[in-house]
């Protein structure tokens, strides 16, 4: 009678209660279908709980439930870094292909070579290989520079250019009889280079054929040159020679390899306190005698016959010579630089070369230390930070051959040794699936290197023979959905709770039926409290 239009019903043997429409005339009702709407509503929701709420009351906390809850939090930990370890690590498939390189690629070479005993005035690079290529002295992507014995630079980048080429090597006539040139050995080569303020010098050799060639011009020019600045009355300019067969200390102290080698020592002294610059240079240019002549005159132009002034400070402004260049400081070479190949077979060769020079291999030390030699494009820094990260895949042979030195000491014994180094190629290409497509992330070529020496009649060299492999490596790197990685982890929590809840529910069950048939069999009066115990003596 209070509420009329709350009724009770009963739907399918459930009981309800619903908001009924009842008496809407009832006095300050005007609410009442939209709360009846808003139950129904709720009502529909609340069916399709999944997670409903058990009171507090009916729920009992133990200690071995306390237990199980720890030890199933650290099993999902567990669990979860081990999942987060698989999902952060790099899942590789290894196959190998031909070669994807389209035919005009070529393949580039870089090196870091230093040789203690090589002079940087004859050092040459060249490249050849099995389709006929053959680039001899290549100087556009190759630098020099003078090292000690100790591998330690001695100045700056040596010979920025190729040296020139020398077409007239001497006269056309049989033999001049006569010596203008002034004969030098150890005793007296300081005193004269003291004495003169230009001291050209001819290091010849007799067996040389070029020697040979230059020596009736060079005796020729001398005598001109003694003519016009007589050594007793000018005193600026001499013109000697030295057989480096017999003084062949004097030949080492002014890293003499190639014959003949004409220098030109400035103002009585071959050092200046230059960052220990040589103060002597090498002459290039044409070896007849009307060229030798006209180069003499250009170095005696500036000087006045006050010789022993400039001896002392330099105050000449002599012009530059084109075929005139910088002696070496020292007689080791740091050959630092890249080349360009064509993806076959070929050889990478390192040797004293001159068109215009001889050499004796017995003097000749190809001795070198590898600082880099590899294949392919250089790294970025981004590039190896991936490289680093694909550590285990891929990057241990890169540049294999890198902090090897491979000495000969000199001798009867081992003079002229050739050293060679095979190098067999592989391609590396590593790629990453991204939306179903491949994407490149780092290309590079390692190899195998077998190395020996061999004992040769010829001017001893340092080859590198290159092999580059037909087939490739291809690596592809899987990687993990981060949906696969969150599946997994709801696994992890929904399994772990499952397994653990399923032993404590069987165990609280059966210890619960345990107790229940023990207290079934139990006597009545020890089950029964003592008052309601029936008495025997009561009817």
């Amino acid at each position: 009678d209070t509420y009329p239009w709350l009724d009770a019903i009963n739907i399918e043997g459930k009981a309800a209660v619903l908001w009924t429409l009842g008496d809407l005339s009832a006095p300050g009702r005007s609410d009442t279908p939209a709360r009846c709407h808003a139950m129904i509503s709720s009502s529909k929701l609340k069916s399709v709980d999944f997670y409903r709420k058990i009171p507090r009351d009916l729920t009992e906390a133990s200690l071995s439930g306390a237990g199980l809850s720890i030890f199933a939090a650290l099993a999902m930990v567990f669990l979860f870094g081990m999942e987060l370890s698989s999902y952060l690590a790099v899942n590789t498939t290894t196959s190998v292909i031909v070669d994807r390189s389209s035919d005009g690629e070529f393949l580039r070479i870089d090196f870091n070579l230093s040789f203690p005993a090589l002079s940087c005035e004859f050092a040459s690079v060249d490249v050849s290989d099995v389709l006929g290529t053959n680039r001899l002295n290549i100087t556009k992507t190759v630098r020099k520079f003078s090292i000690d014995r100790n591998l330690v630079p001695t100045g700056s980048e040596f010979h920025a250019g190729p040296i020139p080429t020398v077409n007239k090597h001497g006269d056309d006539v049989e033999e001049y009889h006569g010596d203008g040139s002034v004969a030098l050995s150890s005793r007296n080569f300081d005193s004269y280079s003291h004495l003169y303020p230009v001291l050209v010098v001819n290091f010849y050799a007799p067996w040389c054929y070029w020697s040979n060639r230059l020596k009736p011009s060079w005796e020729k020019a001398a005598q001109i040159i003694r003519e016009r600045y007589d050594p007793e009355m000018d005193g600026r300019i001499l013109l000697g020679k030295v057989d480096c067969t017999e003084e062949v200390e004097l030949c080492k102290r002014h890293h003499i390899q190639g014959y003949p080698s004409i220098r030109i020592f400035h103002k009585g002294s071959d050092m200046k306190e230059n960052q220990g610059h040589h103060d002597h240079d090498s002459y290039y240019g044409e070896r007849d005698t009307e060229s030798l002549v006209a180069a003499m005159e250009t170095y005696v132009a500036n000087i006045p016959k006050e010789a022993h002034v400039l001896a002392l400070e330099d105050k000449s402004n002599r012009t530059v010579d084109p075929a005139k260049r910088p002696a070496p400081m020292t007689g080791g070479c740091r050959i630092e630089g890249f080349v360009r190949v064509k993806k076959v077979p070929g050889s990478v060769v390192i040797s004293a070369r001159s068109g215009s020079h001889s050499f004796d291999p017995s003097q000749i030390n190809v001795s070198h230390y590898v600082t880099t030699f590899s294949f392919g494009k250089r790294l970025s820094s981004k590039m190896f930070n991936e490289l680093k990260r694909l550590f285990p895949y891929v990057g241990g042979h890169h540049d294999r051959l890198a902090g090897q030195s491979y000495i000969v000491k000199h001798g009867d014994v081992n003079a002229n040794v050739t050293i060679e180094h095979y190098l067999q190629i592989v391609k590396t290409e590593l790629v990453t699936l991204r939306y179903a497509k491949e994407l490149k992330v780092l290309e590079e070529y390692e190899y195998t290197a077998h190395s020996s020496l061999v004992h040769s009649f010829y001017v001893p060299v340092v080859k590198f023979h290159f092999e580059p492999s037909p087939m490739q490596v291809l690596v592809t790197e899987l990687p993990k959905s981060f949906s696969h990685f969150i599946t997994n982890v709801c696994a992890i929590i929904g399994g772990v709770f499952t397994v653990g809840t399923s032993p404590y529910y069987y165990f609280h069950t059966i210890s619960k039926s345990i107790e229940y048939t023990w207290l079934m069999f139990e006597p009545v009066n020890s089950r029964w409290p003592e008052y309601l115990t029936p008495s025997c003596t009561t009817r």
